[in-house]
């Protein structure tokens, strides 16, 4: 059965209830897990992307600057700390100015379920799955901004409804629930594999 979404809890509270799972059931995905980003690292970032970070995923890097090359979000996402952040950014940017598809700046609807084709200067990759698809946080300005998509590199970019995708803090505040509860999310249920984290998608 599909876990009850609950409000959003503070990123702080969240990573607290995050961190304590893996602590106790899969030590290869707390082992791996970073430190907190530097301030100037961030700041970098921001500087490289040519924004300002939203607050949670400032507040959460500085918690944690990546999670090490291992999963942690559903179904196979691995958190970015602040460096891989801005490399993907430029890299994905790159290839968009690059490409003979480019939306030449042309904008999609903000509110859509859909993005632009491929890419947008205005999302924010903050996790990836080694494959060159990233979930983004979408900081267009729209009624939805700050809501995470995933911007696959074949099929563009899709925005769910699911309420965990609606922030960063949505995002950590039902995975600590999942993990805690053994709870699905989305559509996938936690367990651990020699000693790492990993989601089944049912």
């Amino acid at each position: 059965m599909e876990s009850s979404v609950d409000h959003a809890r503070p990123v702080g509270e969240s990573w607290d209830r995050i961190e304590t799972w893996p602590g106790a059931h899969a030590p290869v995905t707390f082992a791996a897990l970073a430190p907190p980003a530097e301030r100037a690292g961030i700041a970098a970032a921001e500087e490289a992307v040519g924004s300002a970070f939203p607050e949670p995923l400032r507040e959460s890097l500085l918690r944690l600057d990546g999670t090490g090359g291992r999963v942690l979000p559903p179904p196979f996402w691995e958190l970015l700390g602040a460096a891989d952040i801005a490399n993907a950014w430029r890299l994905r940017t790159s290839i968009e100015e690059r490409s003979p598809w480019s939306s030449d700046g042309a904008e999609a609807d903000a509110d859509a379920d859909a993005g632009p084709w491929w890419w947008h200067r205005l999302w924010i990759p903050v996790a990836a799955d080694g494959s060159g698809d990233y979930p983004v946080v979408d900081q267009r300005p729209s009624a939805l901004r700050g809501r995470i998509g995933v911007a696959d590199h074949e099929e563009g970019c899709r925005f769910s409804q699911h309420p965990a995708w609606a922030s960063v803090p949505a995002l950590l505040s039902t995975t600590s629930t999942a993990l805690e509860t053994g709870g699905e999310l989305d559509g996938c249920a936690p367990f651990v594999d020699s000693g790492e984290l990993d989601w089944d998608i049912r």
